[in-house]
C-alpha cells in the first residue's frame, strides 16, 4: 500500500544515505556507540547477565559466530549474542536515556554487532554502513516515541525500550541486511507482535530483560521478514476498529516519515542524549546532584557531615510510583529510589558502582537517613525527563534548614558530557574485563567508525 505511515517508515529505511548524517549526528551517535559499548562491558559482570548467559548456553545449540561482551573466546548464535549483550547494557540501569523517555543505544547496538559478525566475509558491512543503520534504528524511536503525548511523561504502563526498541532493532537490522521496502515493512510488523514490558517489572532483575529481548526480537523479526514472512502493512497507522502500534497508546497520532531527498535532519540532530554518570534510573541523577550540593552547604555549616544534626530530610519529587520507594531491599530497588540515592549522595558524598552492593544498601546509617526522609510533589514539578527538578532539603534541630536544587544534571541533553567525562566513564567501565590496550583500541575505532572497512572488527 502506498501513502500510509507504515509504508512511509519502510521507504524511508532503504532511503537513508550516509551524507544524510551530519557531522553533529555522527559526533552524537558515536558517543552513544562508545558508551553503550563501555555500560555493556561493565554489565557483563553482574549476576543478571550470568543467568541470561547460562540461560543460552544451556538451552541453546548455537551456530557461535557473534561475540558476548566481557567474554573473549565465547561466541553464541547472532539473535542470542544479541540478547545476551543487551541485558548487558540495562543491567545495571547504566545505559543512555533519550527524550521522550527511552533507552536507544541498548535495543539497537546489540543486534547491530552480532549481525556484523553474522554476515560471510566479503559482505561484511563498513563503519559507515554500521553508523547509518544504527541512526536508521535511533530514528524509528524516536519517531514513534513522538506519535503520542503519553509517551513524554515517564512511562506508567510499559517500558517503552521494549516497545519502539524492538521496532527500532528492527529498522537498523534491516538497513543493515539491505531488506527491500516491502521486506522492510514486513519487519517492523513482526517486531510490533514480539513488542511489549510491563513497568511492573521495573526494579527487578526481569527489566534488563526488556532491552535484551527489544535487541534480539528486532533482529529475529528482521531475519523472519528476510526469509519471507509477512505482516500487517498497516501497523504503525492509525486504522479504527484494528490496533497496531497504537495498542501500546491511548492517544496516538502517527505522522509520515519522509523520505530522504538531498538532505535529511535526523531527531538527533535537534535532540542530544543523556549520559548517566552512576548507574541508576535517569531521574535518581536530579536528586544525587541537589543531595550533593546541599552536603556542601552542610559540610560548610556544621564542618562536617553529621547525620545527628539532621532532623528530617525533604524531597521534593515528581509523581511516579516504580521510582518511589522508600525503603529499597535490593540492588535493582536502590537503582530506583529516589530516597535511596539522596540518603547514599549525602552519606558518602558521591554515587557510583560500589553504592548499589548489598552491605552498601543495608548499612544501618543509610537505614537511619532512610527514616528521616519525608517526600513531597509540588505541582510544577512534573514527571517528565525535559521539565523535572529534584530538590533535597535538610531540617535541622536546630531549626535551620539547608536546601539544594538541580534543575539540569551534568550528562543531561541540555547539560552534555564532556569528551574527557565520557572517555573516563567509558575507561572505567571497559577496564573490569578488558587490558588498557584494547580499550584504547575500541576508543581509537570508535572514533574513525567511518573509515572502518569492516564493521565486525568492533
Amino acid at each position: 500500500p502506498e501513502d500510509t505511515v507504515t509504508s512511509s517508515f519502510a521507504s524511508f529505511i532503504p532511503a537513508a544515505r550516509p551524507e544524510h548524517l551530519s557531522n553533529t549526528v555522527r559526533h552524537r551517535s558515536k558517543r552513544m556507540i562508545l558508551d553503550s559499548i563501555g555500560v555493556g562491558l561493565v554489565g557483563s559482570t553482574t549476576r543478571v547477565f550470568d543467568i541470561a548467559l547460562r540461560y543460552c548456553r544451556e538451552l541453546y545449540s548455537p551456530v557461535a559466530v557473534s561475540s558476548v561482551y566481557g567474554k573473549p573466546g565465547l561466541k553464541l548464535s547472532p539473535t542470542l549474542a544479541a540478547f545476551t549483550n543487551g541485558v548487558a547494557t540495562h543491567s545495571m540501569d547504566f545505559d543512555d536515556t533519550w527524550h521522550p523517555a527511552t533507552h536507544p543505544s541498548g535495543a539497537v547496538l546489540p543486534a547491530l554487532l552480532a549481525a556484523s559478525q553474522m554476515l560471510p566475509p566479503g559482505t561484511k558491512p563498513s563503519g559507515m554502513d554500521f553508523l547509518l543503520a544504527f541512526n536508521v534504528g535511533l530514528e524509528v524511536q524516536g519517531r514513534l516515541m513522538h506519535f503520542s503525548t503519553e509517551a513524554h511523561d515517564i512511562p506508567k504502563r510499559f517500558h517503552p525500550p521494549s516497545v519502539v526498541g524492538t521496532l527500532g532493532s528492527a529498522a537498523a537490522t534491516a538497513k543493515l541486511l539491505s531488506l527491500s521496502r516491502a521486506q522492510c515493512s514486513h519487519a517492523l510488523g513482526i517486531a510490533a507482535s514480539l513488542a511489549g514490558a510491563p513497568m511492573a517489572n521495573a526494579a527487578t532483575q526481569a527489566k534488563p530483560l526488556h532491552i535484551g529481548n527489544a535487541t534480539r526480537l528486532g533482529f529475529e523479526a528482521t531475519l523472519l521478514a528476510a526469509r519471507g514472512m509477512e505482516a500487517n502493512p498497516f501497523i504503525l497507522d492509525d486504522i479504527p476498529g484494528c490496533s497496531g502500534f497504537s495498542a501500546f497508546y491511548g492517544i496516538y497520532q502517527p505522522k509520515p516519515l519522509s523520505a530522504p531527498g538531498e538532505y535529511h535532519e535526523f531527531l538527533l540532530e535537534k535532540q542530544d542524549i543523556a549520559f548517566k554518570r552512576f548507574p541508576a534510573h535517569l531521574g535518581m541523577h536530579w536528586v544525587v546532584d541537589a543531595a550533593l550540593s546541599v552536603r556542601n552547604l552542610f559540610v560548610n555549616y556544621a564542618g562536617s557531615f553529621s547525620p545527628a544534626l539532621i532532623r528530617t530530610i525533604v524531597l521534593k519529587i515528581p509523581v511516579s510510583k516504580y521510582i518511589n520507594r522508600p525503603f529499597p531491599s535490593s540492588e535493582h530497588q536502590a537503582r530506583h529510589s529516589f530516597q535511596f540515592n539522596a540518603c547514599a549522595a549525602l552519606l558518602d558524598g558521591e554515587v557510583g558502582l560500589g553504592s548499589f552492593t548489598e552491605s552498601s544498601i543495608q548499612r544501618q546509617e543509610l537505614r537511619e537517613l532512610l527514616d528521616k526522609v519525608v517526600v513531597e510533589h509540588p505541582e510544577d514539578n512534573v514527571a517528565n525527563f525535559d521539565k523535572m527538578y529534584g530538590e533535597v532539603a535538610l531540617l535541622l534541630h536546630s531549626g535551620d534548614v539547608l536546601t539544594g536544587k538541580c534543575d539540569t544534571f551534568y550528562g543531561h541533553w541540555r547539560k552534555p558530557l564532556s569528551k574527557e567525562s565520557l572517555l573516563k566513564k567509558f575507561r572505567s567501565n571497559a577496564s573490569h574485563v578488558l587490558p588498557e590496550a584494547k580499550i584504547d583500541t575500541i576508543i581509537a575505532m570508535v572514533d574513525n567508525l567511518e573509515e572502518l572497512a569492516d564493521s565486525s572488527q568492533l
